[in-house]
């Protein structure tokens, strides 16, 4: 069954290695296979990964669109080490990305990540509130 991809007028999307530009007018395109596709709303660049879980974020896109996915394995482990030290209430999020990054799930990996980052956010979020009291 193919993916259908409906993009707005220069909405962008990677296509394997490719970045894909739509042009000026609403498009749907049908793809069939296996290459990894990444939606610009889900693409987070480098210099945007400002927070612990976005550069999580960011190793785990790195290896949805690896040919090999194992050479950011090592990268990303260091980091989550990190992380769940200083936030042990971040472990059930890792333990949902591990698993699927140990299943070769990276897409379902890249969800569970922005899960995690929109908690990140709130703790965030209720650590500026308190520090304000």
């Amino acid at each position: 069954m193919a993916l259908k991809v409906e993009l707005k007028p220069g909405e962008r999307f990677i296509l394997g290695d490719s970045v894909i530009t739509n042009d000026k007018q609403r498009t749907r395109l049908f793809i069939e296979g296996h290459a990894p596709i990444l939606r610009e709303k889900d693409i987070l660049r480098p210099e945007d990964a400002d927070t612990p879980c976005k550069k999580i974020y960011l190793l785990v896109q790195m290896m949805y669109l690896s040919a090999r996915p194992q050479d950011q394995h090592e990268i990303y482990f260091n980091l989550v080490h990190e992380l769940i030290a200083a936030a042990p209430s971040m472990t059930f999020h890792i333990a949902e990305i591990n698993n699927n990054i140990l299943t070769d799930s990276y897409y379902k990996a890249l969800k569970a990540t922005q899960a995690m980052i929109a908690y990140e956010e709130s703790l965030l979020s209720n650590a500026k509130r308190s520090a304000g009291l």
